[in-house]
């Protein structure tokens, strides 16, 4: 996990000075620096196309934007912090006072000492925000305000990655890349989703494919959903939304409308495992990506594994969400979890005992362990599997109901499997 650590750092840094947002130069550059991880297949919807409910906007771009105030001093510098502008505004170069610009400027009283992230993504506008502290400072008289920004015809673009597996059946795992300088609420999803793509490329045997999706939060899922909605219906299994997985907090499963879809189940196997966590049910008014995916049409069984869920820490949406924000080990560790759950999808299979009428003898089969007092206590994931082992449990639901940890269901179905006590259900 340290090497990993370490190579998730290095992609931090390179990633963290680029302004990104939903279209633009940012959001493609981000996708390249991640391609050593994970190379993706680039998919473009052009300025005006209609997308469900929505339309593509235009792209942005920012050459310089900032203040001065009346003492001839620069403030707001989009030179200095990202934040400094409202994202997407649009180009300005003017004389006010200070009563016509405050209008336009945004600050925290609750936080004094942090800039706000503030966007305007689909009405035309613009701003500055800074920290409350500096917006109480600014003194009384003319200012000039500059903002070098174009929003021009282009597209939304998105990077997809597929992983191929034994059979058709998908797992999703999906991120945005769109926030300018925000650490744990933007840039730990895509990196640990570039992460585990890269882990489990490397594996000799995949059963199940993986899709994995990179892109813009709301239009560039609504984009990906147009171009795979209908395959996924199909095809998906189960599905995450990767998000602020970087920070020091417990784990949290979100779960997907469902309640009780096959990313549910899996999660919450694993995370019982782990120990200290929390579940969240599924909720459209305060979320990311699910709320596309499990929107009524769709309703596919896409969850959420995070630490601590977006809007419930402070630093969330300023600029106090930086790289001394997050920590390197755990995010390393929540990749960890959800390989984790990604062997327990790959396990997640029905079996069939082939004695059905009482207990089969272990004994001469080698698979009784011997004449000691913790035999009953070995046997246990044995035995556990060879009664729920009818055709109608899955492991995750012999896992629940017997209390066993996967490993030691998986080990056992192993060992019986090899000595012909266990098939697998047909289909």
């Amino acid at each position: 996990m340290a090497a990993l650590a370490e190579t998730l750092e290095e992609y931090f840094d390179r990633l963290w000075p680029i302004n990104r947002s939903i279209a633009g130069p940012g959001l493609r550059a981000s996708l390249d620096v991640l391609s050593d991880l994970i190379p993706t297949e680039r998919h473009r919807f052009p300025t005006g196309t209609r997308v469900f409910d929505w339309e593509v906007p235009r792209e942005w771009e920012v050459r310089e934007a900032y203040i001065v105030d009346s003492n001839g001093r620069r403030r707001a510098d989009f030179a200095e912090h990202n934040l400094h502008l409202v994202a997407h505004s649009t180009p300005v170069r003017a004389r006010m006072s200070l009563a016509e610009l405050r209008p336009h400027l945004h600050s925290l009283p609750d936080q004094p000492d942090a800039i706000p992230y503030v966007l305007s993504l689909y009405a035309e506008n613009w701003g500055f925000c800074l920290s409350d502290r500096e917006l109480r400072d600014l003194p009384d008289g003319e200012y000039e305000v500059v903002i070098d920004s174009q929003l021009r015809p282009g597209h939304v673009e998105i990077g997809e990655a597929v992983l191929p597996g034994e059979c058709e059946d998908e797992v999703l795992f999906s991120s945005y890349l769109c926030h300018p300088s925000l650490a744990n609420n933007e840039l730990s999803g895509p990196l640990a989703i570039a992460a585990l793509y890269d882990r489990l490329s490397r594996r000799p045997r995949r059963r199940l494919t993986y899709r994995f999706l990179l892109g813009a939060e709301t239009i560039g899922t609504l984009c990906f959903l147009s171009l795979r909605g209908s395959h996924l219906r199909e095809r998906l299994r189960a599905g995450y939304v990767v998000t602020c997985v970087g920070d020091r907090g417990p784990l949290t499963l979100k779960t997907s409308r469902r309640g009780d879809s096959l990313a549910d189940r899996a999660a919450r196997q694993v995370l019982d495992e782990i120990g200290e966590h929390s579940v969240i049910p599924f909720d459209p008014g305060n979320g990311s990506d699910e709320r596309q995916y499990c929107s009524p049409g769709f309703d596919l069984p896409v969850a959420s594994v995070m630490r601590t869920m977006y809007s419930c820490f402070p630093e969330y949406h300023t600029s106090r969400d930086d790289k001394s924000f997050i920590d390197f080990p755990h995010l390393a560790g929540s990749v960890a979890v959800y390989e984790q759950i990604v062997d327990a999808l790959e396990h997640n299979l029905v079996w069939w005992n082939t004695v059905q009428y009482g207990e089969p003898q272990l004994g001469k089969r080698g698979l009784y362990p011997g004449t000691n007092a913790n035999a009953p206590f070995e046997l246990k994931p044995t035995m556990w599997m060879l009664n729920l082992a009818d055709g109608e449990h899955d492991l995750l639901a012999i896992a629940q109901r017997s209390g066993q940890p996967l490993a030691g269901l998986v080990d056992a179905a192993t060992k019986l499997s090899a000595a012909g006590l266990l098939t697998l259900q047909p289909g």
